[in-house]
């Protein structure tokens, strides 16, 4: 079809963010040392749990499985 209206132009693209401040050396040195001190408090609280994602399932202490009631 023949074109009474012209096409819209594209809009302007925005502009490119700044860039990032560098951080100094005892910036990234605190920030490591808070994430190691972080791991490790996750790793003390994996030793008190004592049971998989099934509970404790290998523990049959009468023996064989029986119903309920015989």
């Amino acid at each position: 079809m023949g074109g009474i209206f012209s096409s819209p132009s594209a809009p302007a693209p925005p502009p490119h963010p700044p860039p990032p401040p560098d951080k100094s050396a005892e910036e990234v040195r605190a920030a490591e040392q808070n994430a190691r001190r972080r791991a490790a408090g996750a790793m003390g609280r994996q030793s008190t749990i004592l049971t998989g994602s099934t509970g404790a399932g290998d523990t049959e202490v009468g023996g064989k499985k029986t119903l309920l009631g015989e």
